[in-house]
């Protein structure tokens, strides 16, 4: 089974996306901010990191950056509302894609669905 890493800061959002994934077949772990993220990351094997870029203490982009060091091969979507960040986002984390507020979760579950249907890899298990 697929395993999704869940950063987003807004509680209603965050079970609001878990639910959806999970109702579409994924595993999801979720968490309310990236310092909370990286331990995770560190001792448990996933592969989607889908964060939010606002976010206190470590923003998205930051937790991008420490997941490609952490885990490479863990792949990265972010989603935002905030459109220069989007640009940003863009910038500095190139092969991550990012999701635009609001959307509907039918597009949230196509876009994972997306991520792993370009690459060969469908959920290795550790």
């Amino acid at each position: 089974m697929i395993r999704i890493l869940l950063a987003e800061d807004e509680e209603a959002m965050r079970t609001y996306l878990a639910r959806a994934l999970e109702n579409a077949g994924y595993e999801v772990v979720s968490v309310d901010r990236g310092t909370e993220a990286v331990p995770l990351l560190e001792h448990q094997h996933f592969d989607l990191l889908l964060s939010d870029i606002v976010m206190p203490e470590m923003d998205g982009i930051e937790l991008a950056q420490r997941c490609a060091e952490i885990s490479p091969a863990t792949k990265v979507m972010f989603i935002t509302g905030f459109a220069a960040v989007t640009l940003k986002a863009n910038r500095e984390a190139p092969s991550a894609r990012v999701l635009s507020k609001p959307f509907h979760l039918r597009d949230l579950v196509m876009e994972v669905e997306r991520v792993f249907a370009d690459s060969p890899m469908t959920g290795n298990l550790r």
